[in-house]
């Protein structure tokens, strides 16, 4: 496959995948700061701090306030990181191979397109920013749907799963990275809300009625991140990402690779081996910057190896 049409497939589903997390990430930090008291006053400034994008914001003009930090992550076509921008990029990725995908799937991210292209700040008010978060999330899915269910297994579909796998990874750890200091508070006022708070960053990540199938107790932080972290039946932990990403580089023909299936297995055999005791000891945050840092480097090498022009 030439390393352009590679590298639009891959793009093209990490932006998808990233418009979805950011949906994500939005909807848990304007519940968060739905609540009583002030308690949840700034937790929605986390998605900047998650995006790495607070002090661009704030050099902006823009007031660190719910509305302000809602709408410049969804239809600011000036953030790189808004939800707009992530579709239209994707939509973009996948004109130039329109002839690599299915139907199905240019029609899914057409349609996505040209639907967020009607939303103005004021409709998207009208309408509600929970029903727009779930908008998104719904046509991610579709589009994954007819990703996974009409598209060949040749190395397209490999391509559109790295992006997919690799964006999803690095998500889950900066979502776990920002958020773990704040729900670890043993304070008294923290501990009142902590619950809450956890449960809220479960059903972020889809894994909250996991969570109770699993452990069958109330909501123990350490027992959330053994299975956002190490456990690999969880589809958005960090484990069951890199069984993906491990798998599907072993059937991308070539020996140009070889490096980024290394780097891929040593993360992997990480997280398989380690325990949530060793990780707790040595210090979640820790844990968690080290294997951003990972998936940096394993980026850069699928974008080497693969994705560069000979």
């Amino acid at each position: 496959m030439l390393s352009r049409t590679a590298s639009c497939i891959y793009w093209m589903s990490r932006q998808m995948e990233r418009a979805e997390n950011i949906a994500r990430v939005l909807d848990v930090s304007y519940q968060s700061s739905l609540m009583p008291g002030g308690v949840g006053r700034d937790q929605i400034m986390a998605p900047l701090d998650i995006a790495g994008m607070r002090e661009s914001f704030l050099a902006s003009g823009y007031r660190p306030k719910a509305n302000s930090v809602l709408l410049y992550f969804a239809l600011n076509p000036d953030n790189p990181s808004s939800i707009y921008s992530c579709v239209r990029q994707a939509r973009e990725n996948a004109h130039v191979v329109r002839g690599k995908i299915t139907a199905e799937m240019w029609e899914s991210l057409n349609t996505t397109w040209l639907e967020i292209q009607d939303m103005k700040p004021d409709s998207l008010q009208r309408m509600g920013f929970p029903r727009f978060l779930d908008w998104v999330k719904e046509r991610s899915h579709l589009f994954r749907g007819a990703t996974f269910g009409t598209l060949q297994r040749n190395d397209a579909f490999r391509f559109s799963r790295l992006g997919t796998f690799l964006e999803r990874a690095d998500n889950t750890a900066r979502i776990l990275l920002v958020k773990v200091p704040t729900l670890l508070a043993d304070d008294d006022a923290a501990v009142a809300v902590q619950y809450y708070q956890w449960a809220a960053l479960l059903r972020s990540l889809s894994a909250f009625e996991t969570y109770r199938d699993i452990y069958r107790e109330s909501i123990v932080p350490r027992n959330v991140a053994e299975m956002l972290l190490l456990r690999d039946d969880l589809p958005r932990s960090l484990h069951a990402c890199l069984n993906e990403l491990t798998q599907t580089l072993e059937h991308i023909e070539g020996r140009s690779g070889v490096d980024v299936q290394r780097l891929a297995a040593e993360v992997h055999a990480r997280l398989h081996y380690a325990r949530i005791d060793e990780v707790f000891d040595d210090g979640v945050q820790e844990f968690l910057q080290a294997f951003l840092s990972d998936m940096y480097e394993l980026g850069s090498r699928i974008h080497s190896a693969y994705l560069e022009a000979a």
